[in-house]
């Protein structure tokens, strides 16, 4: 795809044990001294007291300020099954709408998956999508996908994108689009002079193709898909939409493939 480190946990503090020797235990213990008529009590005796005296006086207290006007959850009568939890969200899919009429397409007008992707024929992951994943994502799903590709040449970064975009609708003028398409994306040079070689190989009429690239015939068209793109808020390339959903980047076929089951199954909205 052309184009936080989490906080640090907060510190706990460990409380270190203290050991008590058998000899501090022996002097806690309660003492009676005959002599003075006097008794001395164990601190822990003393401090347990205390605690169950405070436990009393809470548990009353609450009685009397709470006890008797807060509402018990009744148990579910017998042989019902208590109340379900409640579901998890599901995710939320959006869908645009991205016209295809007019655009190079292939695959039957009838398809149940419609891919449009917006591309550039220089940029490395939309070429990473066309080797790795492409003609994979076509076989995956025989007669069931058309597939319409749309230019977004991002100009600022590649300056042969819109040369090979307007080359690519110039021998689409002669119906050799996805044979040339093939070529621009398998091609380490882009220039005019691969360009008409590759008409040539192609079996096109070399004259009409050279006269193409510099007429500017195809100018606005591939204009009007880069302001479409950039209105839709498309940030990269390769963006893909299949029945209007979002994919972005050169997404392996197993991401494509899932979301394309659960079109096929209708489990999207």
């Amino acid at each position: 795809m052309e184009t936080n480190t989490p906080p640090t946990p907060p510190k706990t503090r460990t409380k270190k044990s203290i050991p008590i020797m058998q000899e501090e235990i022996i002097e806690e213990e309660e003492m009676i001294d005959s002599s003075e008529e006097t008794v001395t009590f164990k601190k822990s005796h003393f401090y347990s007291v205390l605690v169950v005296l405070a436990f009393a006086a809470g548990v009353l207290l609450g009685y009397v300020a709470w006890g008797r006007d807060t509402p018990v959850a009744a148990a579910p009568p017998s042989g019902q099954a208590a109340a379900a939890p409640v579901a998890t969200p599901q995710p939320q899919y959006r869908r645009y709408e991205i016209p295809t009429d007019g655009y190079p397409s292939l695959g039957p007008n009838d398809a149940q998956i419609v891919i449009v992707e917006f591309s550039d024929f220089q940029c490395p992951y939309c070429r990473k999508f066309h080797d790795e994943t492409y003609q994979a994502l076509l076989d995956s799903y025989p007669g069931q996908i058309r597939f319409v590709y749309r230019n977004f040449p991002l100009t600022s970064i590649h300056p042969s994108a819109m040369p090979a975009a307007i080359a690519s609708l110039c021998a689409d003028d002669q119906e050799a689009y996805w044979d040339y398409h093939e070529k621009l994306f398998s091609s380490d040079t882009l220039d005019e002079t691969t360009y008409i070689q590759y008409a040539a190989d192609l079996g096109l009429n070399v004259d009409t193709f050279t006269a193409c690239l510099s007429s500017g015939s195809h100018d606005t068209d591939i204009q009007k898909d880069m302001d479409f793109s950039i209105n839709l808020g498309i940030q990269s390339t390769p963006t893909f939409f299949v029945n209007g959903l979002a994919l972005v980047g050169a997404q392996p076929l197993a991401n494509f493939q899932q979301l394309i089951d659960k079109e096929l199954a209708g489990e999207i909205p």
